[in-house]
Parts: structure tokens; C-alpha cells; sequence
């Protein structure tokens, strides 16, 4: 719905490629002022010219930075509305047996010291808002964090912390009478351009097609452009009343077995 985010200025971690990136277009389509973070210069300038969104450069976990950055945000536009806690990683996990510490330490301080960090900036500066403490927090979690991988412990783990995070911040921002409404969202199996290339690089592409859209009872991937929607509907007045809900978009997958 072109619009319903006219007024609106938006925060989107992570968002220079996949579903941050599907996010940054889709909130600026429907009329959000957009700042994205994220590490990639390259298809961030590009994105940039694309939307007319605004990029810095962040890491997620960097504490020190985070202040800076709302403060651009509030300097240049007066407000913050909405932000999505995107950035995440899988680099360097493994099973319990085989993850390093290294490998652990760097996926919780992106998927979930880097999500805190978020909310908690977010929060802060929506309080600075003209009219009180009011906007929307969507977190962007997975199916995994209610169906562990066993070959994938840190990233299954800071995927159900999160969850956590969201409801523990909603209950807060609720019993302290701020306006602000955060929620988690659990993909499924999504075809990004990171998936395609996967795909694509197998012996056989069509069978890992078809592995990945067996996944879930719908048969078929997630477009990114329907996560993208579910991101701006949570952004919007129109989800006035929805918060601390973890809300699965996976075609039914984790909704029960498919039976032999």
C-alpha cells in the first residue's frame, strides 16, 4: 500500500544485500525516509541511488558507534518510526561438538549483542520523537529459533534469544506507557540472491531447488519481496496493536509434520 509510511523514518540493520535490502526499497516505496547499515560499500551506493535512502557504515556490535548514528538520524529528519533489527551471520558455527569459541562468540555478538543494540538505540531514539515515545521495532529472527539445526548451534540459539529480546522489550516499552511496538519475525527457507547462488553452484541445481521447496508444505521458497511486507505492515499504524508476538512466515513449515 503505497504511502502508508509517508512521515515515517526508518532504520534498517544489515541492509545492503537479501532481505535487508528487499526491506530498504520496499519501506522507501511506501514512503519512509530510510537509513540502512551494513559493510558493503559497493551495492550500498547503489542502493542508495535506487531508493534515495542513506547509508552508514555500522557494525551492529559496535556499542560506541550506535549514539552517532541516532543522532544523524534525529539531526537530519527529527524522529525515528521504525527499525529493523536485520544484520545477522552464520559465519563459523557448527554442531555442539564441532563449533570454536571463536566461531560462537562472533555469531552471538552480530545475531544477538548486535539486535540488543538495536532495540536498545531504537528505543532511545524514539523517545526523542516530538510527540513521546512512539514506533515499531521488528526483529528479524527465523523458523530456526523453534526448530533447532543440529548442524548450526549458535546461530539456532541466538535466533530463539531474540525472540526473547523482542517480547522482554515489548512488556517494557508497554508497562513504561511508551508507544513502541516490538515484534519478531521467523522466516523460513527464503530465496535470496545468497540461496540462488548456493543452488546454483550444486551438482545438480535442480535438485537443491527442489530440496530447499520440499521444505515447507506451500512447496516453495519465500520471495523476499513477502518478508519485505510483512517488515512494512509491522511498520505501519495498521499493526497498532500487535506486540511481543513472534510471527512465522514460512509456508507452514514449523506448523506441524508432513507425515510419510
Amino acid at each position: 500500500m503505497a504511502g502508508r509510511l509517508e512521515g515515517k523514518v526508518a532504520l534498517v540493520t544489515g541492509g545492503t544485500t537479501g532481505i535487508g535490502a528487499a526491506a530498504v526499497r520496499r519501506l522507501s516505496a511506501e514512503g519512509a525516509k530510510v537509513y540502512f547499515t551494513g559493510s558493503k560499500e559497493e551495492p550500498a551506493r547503489a542502493l542508495c541511488d535506487e531508493t534515495g535512502a542513506t547509508f552508514s557504515k555500522l557494525r551492529v556490535q559496535d556499542a560506541a558507534g550506535w549514539p552517532g548514528l541516532i543522532d544523524e538520524i534525529i539531526a537530519a529528519h527529527g524522529r525515528l518510526d521504525v527499525a529493523f533489527a536485520n544484520a545477522g551471520t552464520e559465519s563459523g558455527d557448527g554442531s555442539i561438538e564441532d563449533v570454536g569459541l571463536e566461531g560462537w562468540n562472533n555469531i552471538v555478538a552480530v545475531n544477538q549483542t548486535g539486535v540488543m543494540l538495536t532495540v536498545q538505540n531504537a528505543i532511545l531514539g524514539m523517545k526523542r520523537n516530538p510527540e513521546g515515545p512512539v514506533g515499531s521495532i521488528i526483529i528479524n529472527s527465523s523458523m530456526n529459533a523453534t526448530r533447532p539445526l543440529g548442524n548450526y548451534v549458535a546461530y539456532s540459539v541466538t535466533k530463539a534469544a531474540v525472540c526473547a529480546l523482542a517480547k522482554s522489550a515489548a512488556v517494557y516499552c508497554g508497562q513504561k506507557k511508551y508507544k513502541i511496538r516490538v515484534n519478531a519475525i521467523l522466516p523460513g527457507v527464503v530465496e535470496t540472491p545468497l540461496i540462488t547462488q548456493i543452488m546454483n553452484a550444486q551438482p545438480d541445481p535442480a535438485a537443491a531447488r527442489a530440496m530447499y521447496e520440499g521444505m515447507a508444505p506451500m512447496g516453495r521458497m519465500a520471495q523476499i519481496d513477502e518478508i519485505s511486507g510483512l517488515v512494512a505492515y509491522l511498520a505501519s499504524d495498521e499493526a497498532g496493536f500487535i506486540s511481543g508476538a513472534e510471527i512465522a512466515i514460512d509456508g507452514a513449515t514449523t506448523a506441524g509434520m508432513m507425515g510419510v
